[in-house]
C-alpha cells in the first residue's frame, strides 16, 4: 500500500491538515462551503451545538449540529485554486490515515454544497434568483491536472461550446462537468432554478468586465448569453463551481453549487446589499442537506 510522503500530504504538528487546520475527527460528512470566512459565522449561528471552530488564513471552519444533523461549515476563499486545496484536504481528512499516511480501507463519501453569489446572464435570472449549477463550465483548468478527467467531463457539450462561442483562446479550453444528480434532486425544488454556470478564473477580464485594460474578445459575453444547447442556456457567472463538481466527481463525493444572483449582467444591475438576501438560501440548504 502506497505511503503518501510528507511533502505530498502536509500534516501540522497538532495533527491537523496543512491549510484547513482541521483534524480528521473534526470533519462532518455533510459540509456547507462558502467563500467568505464571515459567512461561516453567520451559518454557525444556526447551529444548536458546536464541537469546534478553527481559522487559518481564509479558511474558517465550524463543526456542529443542526436539527440533529452533524455538519461542517467551511470557507474556501475565492477561485478554483482554493477549491483544489479545500477539496483535496477534505478528502484527505475523510479517507487517509494521518498516522500511517495510507488510504483508509473503507471509503467515506462526503456531501458538499457550496452556497455562493453570482452574476446573472439571462433575463429570466434576475437579481434575487437562486440558481443551482446543474452543469458547470470551467475556465480554471484545475481538472486537467488530474488523470481520468475525461470520465467526468461532457465532451459533446464542450465541443458545442467551442463551436457556438467561436472560442479564440487556444491556451485555455473550457471543460464541462455536472453536479451530483442525487444531491441536485435533494437540494433543489421549484424555488431553486437549475442552470448552467460559468466558473471563470478571474473576476474582471475573465468575466467580461472592462476597467482600464481592454478585453481580448470584447463580444464573448454576448455569444455566451446567446448560447443554447439541448435546452441549456448559460445562466450565470461565478468562480468555483466547476472545480468543486469536477474534483468531487473524480474522488467519488457528492457536490454541487447554489448561488444567489446579486448582479444582472444583462441590465447592469447590482445588489450591494446582497448579504441580506442570503439567509433564505442558507436556511433552505440547512434543511435539505
Amino acid at each position: 500500500m502506497r505511503q503518501i510522503p510528507e511533502s505530498e500530504l502536509i500534516i501540522n504538528e497538532d495533527g491537523s491538515v496543512f491549510h484547513l487546520h482541521l483534524r480528521p475527527g473534526q470533519l462532518a460528512e455533510r459540509i456547507i462551503l462558502v467563500g467568505d470566512p464571515a459567512r461561516v459565522s453567520m451559518i454557525g449561528d444556526y447551529l444548536e451545538h458546536r464541537e469546534c471552530e478553527v481559522s487559518n488564513r481564509e479558511f474558517h471552519s465550524i463543526t456542529g449540529s443542526y436539527k440533529g444533523k452533524r455538519l461542517s461549515v467551511i470557507s474556501h476563499g475565492i477561485g478554483g485554486d482554493n477549491i483544489d486545496i479545500v477539496v483535496n484536504e477534505l478528502d484527505a481528512l475523510a479517507n487517509i490515515n494521518f498516522c500511517t499516511r495510507t488510504l483508509n480501507v473503507n471509503f467515506t463519501q462526503l456531501t458538499m454544497v457550496r452556497i455562493g453569489t453570482s452574476g446573472g446572464l439571462q433575463p429570466f435570472v434576475p437579481v434575487g434568483t437562486s440558481v443551482a449549477a446543474e452543469k458547470s463550465i470551467g475556465l480554471d483548468g484545475v481538472i486537467y491536472f488530474y488523470d481520468g478527467n475525461e470520465k467526468v467531463r461532457d465532451k459533446a457539450f464542450e465541443d458545442e461550446l467551442l463551436r457556438q462561442l467561436s472560442w479564440k483562446n487556444s491556451r485555455l479550453l473550457p471543460y464541462v462537468v455536472s453536479a451530483d444528480p442525487s444531491l441536485l434532486a435533494q437540494i433543489t425544488r421549484d424555488d431553486i432554478l437549475r442552470g448552467t454556470t460559468i466558473a471563470a478564473n478571474g473576476f474582471y477580464g475573465p468575466q467580461g468586465r472592462e476597467l482600464r485594460l481592454p478585453l481580448s474578445d470584447p463580444t464573448l459575453i454576448e455569444r455566451i448569453e446567446a448560447f443554447e444547447y439541448q435546452g441549456y442556456k448559460i445562466t450565470n457567472y461565478e468562480m468555483e463551481s466547476s472545480a468543486l463538481a469536477g474534483l468531487s466527481a473524480l474522488m467519488g463525493h457528492r457536490a454541487m453549487t447554489v448561488c444567489s444572483i446579486i448582479a444582472g449582467r444583462v441590465d447592469n444591475s447590482m445588489n450591494t446589499n446582497y448579504q441580506n438576501s442570503l439567509p433564505t438560501l442558507i436556511e433552505k440548504v440547512l434543511e435539505r442537506i
